[in-house]
This record gives structure tokens, sequence and C-alpha cells, in this order.
């Protein structure tokens, strides 16, 4: 009878290392996901060149310059139905106080097309820049009724209604701004905004705004 050769024996050290159960493993560490990046902050002031450079169109600047109240005496009913309001303001400082009402009805949700700002003194100088191009290029942008637009009190009268008319008392003679503040009572619909003094706003209109 052969003789069987015995099986070799395998000792448990040279059978390697053992599986690990993979219920004992432990699992690597996460890497962190990046979520979505934060919104960058809102740039300030509006954007657009500096003035007199033509602005571009308008947009509201932050919620905190919308959440403040434009100064003014309370609303009184126009002779033409609008609401009047009188912001007091010196010669010097009536076209910017007129800026400001402006950049706060834009911030409220007003659009820049219902605007009209009427100077009695120095005409604005988005109005100088424009004219520079020719009275018809000018007037066109009128027509186009998309955006603030700036007139002289001299030919205010033939700028059209529109809902928001504010008019800065920067200077011009009596007659001048009299007939300024005539012509912005007949062309505001919705509100009519008077930067100036308050003295001489009543002497000009004989009653006040």
């Amino acid at each position: 009878m052969p003789l069987i050769p015995e099986e070799p024996q395998i000792h448990e050290s040279a059978q390697g290392p053992r599986a690990t159960p993979a219920s004992s493993r432990t699992a690597p560490t996460p890497r962190p996901v990046p979520g979505p990046r934060p919104a960058a902050p809102p740039r300030p002031g509006r954007p657009g060149p500096a003035r007199p450079a033509p602005p571009a169109q308008r947009t509201p600047r932050d919620a905190t310059a919308a959440a403040k109240p434009v100064p003014s005496k309370p609303a009184a009913p126009a002779a033409a139905g609008a609401q009047v309001q009188l912001i007091p303001a010196t010669v010097q400082g009536a076209l910017d106080a007129a800026e400001e009402a402006v950049d706060l009805l834009l911030d409220s949700g007003r659009a820049p097309g219902d605007v009209l700002v009427i100077t009695t003194g120095e005409p604005h100088p988005w109005a100088a820049h424009e004219l520079s191009f020719g009275e018809a290029s000018y007037w066109s942008l009128h027509d186009a009724a998309d955006d603030v637009f700036y007139v002289d009190a001299a030919v205010a009268a033939r700028a059209g209604a529109r809902p928001v008319v504010v008019v800065a008392v920067n200077g011009g003679s009596e007659s001048v701004s009299a007939s300024a503040l005539a012509a912005a009572r007949s062309r505001a619909t919705a509100l009519l905004i008077v930067c100036g003094d308050p003295q001489r706003v009543e002497s000009l209109t004989g009653k006040g705004v």
C-alpha cells in the first residue's frame, strides 16, 4: 500500500493577516463638502459714472437708505390733485436736497421715468452734459421717459407731465422761479416736491406750496 505523504501543516502565522470584519473597520474621516458660496455683500452707492457724466439707469442703494423718510411738511393737495411736500433748503443746498429726494423716491420703488427735476438756477450737471450733444438728443431722452429727466426752469414748459416733479429752488430770478413752480404744479400728477427756502417759496407763490 503506497504511503500517502502527510499534508504540510500550515501554521496560522503563515496565513497572512486576517481580514478585519467590515463591521469593525474604522471608516475614513469624510472630507467636508463645500457648500454654496455666501452672497457677495452689496456694493455701496448707486452704480453709474460720477457726475457730471450722464447717470446710468438708477437703482436703489440699500435698505437703510430706503428707510429714511423725506423730511417735509405734511402733504397737502395741490391744484392738480397731486400731493405737495416742502423740503427746507438753502439756495446752495437746494440741488443736493432735490437729489436726495430723488434717491429716496427710487429707493422706495418709484420708477426713474416717473420723475422730472426742475432747477431754477444753475442747471443740473446731467442736463448741461446732455445738452452739449444738441437739443434734439436731449429732448429725445425726455420723450423716451425711461430715466429721471432734468430740465432748466426757462424751458420747463416744454416738459410733459410726470407722476413726480421735484423743484430745486437753487437761484434764478423771481419771475423764472415763480414760473417754474407754476409749471411744476401743472405737471405733477401724483407728487410735487419743492426744495428751497420756505420764506422764498411763499413769496414766489403768494401762499407757499
